[in-house]
């Protein structure tokens, strides 16, 4: 496993990716400073997503809590005109990409579908079904190779796919098949799969009897296996493999070894499958903890700056309570304005039935009323 920063801060050298971090700029203490304010923002409206859903705000919600290093580092390292696919759970990268948190948060009330261009931003909307987006990146990246932006020597116009999903997604049908296309057609992309130790209830080493980093070695696909929770190590891989897929040497895949420190969503309950004595060996590896250790290592952070972070992460999470709170209740009718682009009669036949069977509870409040 790659580790380029200890739990206690220090630091590791690393010949290869010291060389890419240093090229890119990426671990000049003012980035690592801004690293650190992005994953103490991001678990602070996650924190406060959970308490939103809690509230009965949010019909569910998916945790990052303790992943911010992976996915900080992770969103960070593509270049502005790579395209990353996420799944459900990707906060700090949609963070990283410039996606405001309340744009999550209504996806999870169920008021939109996304909220952001997929476009403009260079990130697609979340994904919900497990591996679904694996397929869809290989063949974006499939795409590009058509439209001539791969290999081309050309920074700033070459681009490449993240294709982000988790260790339980890892072992769905969907991924093996995208392995198989990416592998045969040499498409730019990196499969990134953030190793939580959990899905849901299952353990890894029930998922898979090898390193998730092997998997891919079957098809031809080079991979890394880095700590998820050492944003600099993160940085370095993805960058690398990132740069590699983008000039034309073909797929590579990253798993960064990291831990939910929440359930699996807010539906589950993790102190029925997962040992506390766990939770609390991954407790001592805090991603934001390392960061700011290595910080005052480098003597590139006080305490004021802590404090300036801390206050605007509470700021944002008041601003997302207010935000969530403030909103009207999503029209249910509404679900059948968008599976097709132009009117179908199956769903307006599903719309018509949807109509009279809530229109018999408007009718039974009357009847109530009047009595």
């Amino acid at each position: 496993m790659v580790q380029l920063l200890a739990a206690d801060g220090t630091r590791t050298p690393h010949a290869e990716l010291d060389a890419v971090l240093e090229q890119s700029g990426l671990a000049a203490p003012e980035r690592l400073r801004g690293y650190y304010r992005d994953m103490v923002m991001i678990r602070a409206a996650d924190l406060e997503a959970t308490s939103l859903q809690r509230q009965g705000q949010l019909g569910l919600w998916a945790s990052a809590l303790g992943q911010e290093a992976a996915q900080i580092g992770a969103g960070h390292a593509a270049r502005e005109q790579d395209y990353l696919v996420p799944t459900y759970r990707e906060h700090g990268v949609a963070w990283a990409r410039g996606i405001e948190p309340w744009r999550l948060l209504e996806l999870f009330r169920g008021i939109s579908h996304g909220g952001w261009d997929p476009n403009e931003l260079r990130t697609h909307p979340y994904m919900i079904v497990l591996g679904s987006q694996a397929p869809h990146a290989v063949g974006y990246a499939m795409g590009l190779q058509r439209d001539g932006v791969v290999g081309t020597g050309d920074h700033a116009t070459d681009t490449s796919v993240l294709a982000l999903f988790g260790d339980g997604a890892s072992s769905e049908g969907e991924v093996a098949e995208s392995f198989t296309f990416a592998a045969s057609f040499q498409a730019p992309v990196v499969f990134y799969t953030q190793n939580n130790q959990w899905a849901i209830s299952v353990p890894t080493q029930v998922q898979s009897r090898v390193p998730l980093a092997q998997r891919s070695r079957g098809w031809g696909i080079p991979s890394v296996r880095v700590d998820g929770n050492d944003v600099l190590a993160v940085l370095g891989a993805v960058r690398s493999a990132l740069d590699s897929a983008r000039s034309g040497h073909g797929p590579v895949f990253v798993e960064a070894l990291t831990y939910r420190m929440a359930a699996h969503t807010t539906s589950d309950d993790a102190s029925r499958y997962r040992p506390a004595a766990e939770e609390e060996e991954w407790a001592a590896k805090d991603p934001i903890l390392r960061l700011r250790r290595h910080l005052e290592q480098l003597g590139a952070i006080d305490e004021d700056y802590v404090t300036r972070c801390d206050e605007e992460a509470h700021d944002l999470a008041m601003q997302l309570h207010h935000h969530i709170h403030g909103m009207e209740d999503p029209d249910p009718v509404d679900m059948f304005e968008h599976p097709y682009a132009e009117p179908h009669p199956v769903v307006e036949a599903e719309r018509e039935e949807y109509l009279e069977y809530i229109a018999q509870f408007e009718d039974d409040a009357d009847e109530e009323a009047r009595a």
